[in-house]
């Protein structure tokens, strides 16, 4: 980042976050050296600071400290703070300005914008001091500008998830009271057979059998079909993997005129017999004729009144 320290911040980069909206005004590195002194100066925005390299201190509104290699702070709107590098030592300072407005958005997911209602209400709320970047937040700012540099396949996308880790991150450096909302959890039970039958309808033409499901699931073969049963007391295993083939032939039927043997073999019948026994048992005729009666040109009025 040394080469070009200011490229982050030639993009206009804003994160719609939640109910948030975010606007990246700096995202830099910067370097003091030895004896360098920032005067007390204040932001209308929040300001993260990390120190990758070097030493120093920081006075935050009227207490100071000591800054060292692997180090953070947030100064958020309004907040007096003075920089100084050591001395003897240049101070190397990677800094993210932020403008964070809240803004309705009822599209938002509902958990991301909780935990983002979460994170501000941290960010807002946290102590005026340094603390050491424990959960790797500085790794965020070399992975943006890599993917920057290298213009690789979505790196604006990429590195507005950087921004967000950057916000999170630090936020985890100052947890002392863990999260207060809990992730989505699934429905174990509906999760499994939607998986299920999901896979088997990718899968429907190959010889599928209980086992091959069950062994994509991580369970065995006598619980998935309890999770068949229980959704369904009248199904079952082989009755939803039928349902899913003759599906499948019907649309055939209904799209081509591709032989009723050759479609028996492609949507995973054993044969045309079989098919056929199947097919009458289930609709009450056979595919030819389910065939004629969804192809049938339909008549006008004009052509039923002659």
């Amino acid at each position: 980042m040394f080469e070009k320290q200011d490229m982050l911040e030639r993009l206009d980069i804003r994160i719609r976050w939640g109910n948030y909206e975010i606007h990246v005004l700096r995202f830099h590195l910067t370097s003091f050296p030895p004896g360098r002194i920032m005067d007390f100066h204040n932001h209308a925005e929040f300001e993260f600071h990390y120190i990758p390299r070097g030493k120093g201190k920081v006075i935050l509104e009227d207490r100071a400290y000591t800054l060292s290699e692997g180090m953070m702070y947030l100064t958020g709107p309004g907040v007096m703070h003075y920089q100084e590098a050591d001395d003897r030592e240049a101070m190397d300072e990677l800094c993210l300005h932020v403008d964070i407005t809240k803004a309705s958005n009822e599209d938002a997911d509902p958990w991301e914008a909780a935990e983002a209602e979460e994170c501000m209400e941290k960010l807002t709320n946290l102590p005026l001091k340094p603390a050491y970047d424990t959960h790797s937040a500085m790794a965020c700012f070399l992975e943006a500008y890599k993917v920057c540099d290298g213009k690789y396949t979505g790196y604006y996308t990429s590195i507005k998830h950087q921004v967000i880790n950057i916000l999170l991150r630090t936020a985890r450096a100052y947890d002392s009271d863990g999260i207060r909302v809990e992730a989505p959890v699934r429905d174990m039970l509906s999760y499994r057979y939607q998986y299920a039958v999901h896979y088997m309808k990718a899968n429907h033409a190959a010889s599928l059998t209980l086992d091959n499901v069950a062994e994509k699931l991580s369970i065995s073969p006598r619980q998935l079909q309890r999770v068949f049963r229980q959704m369904n007391p009248e199904s079952s295993f082989s009755k939803v993997l039928e349902d899913i083939r003759l599906e499948a032939v019907c649309q055939r039927l209904e799209d081509s005129l591709m032989p009723i043997d050759q479609i028996a073999a492609l949507e995973g019948f054993t044969n045309a017999t079989y098919l056929h026994a199947v097919f009458r048992k289930r609709f009450g005729m056979t595919p030819g004729a389910y065939r004629n009666y969804k192809t049938k040109p339909i008549k006008s009025e004009d052509d039923q009144h002659e």
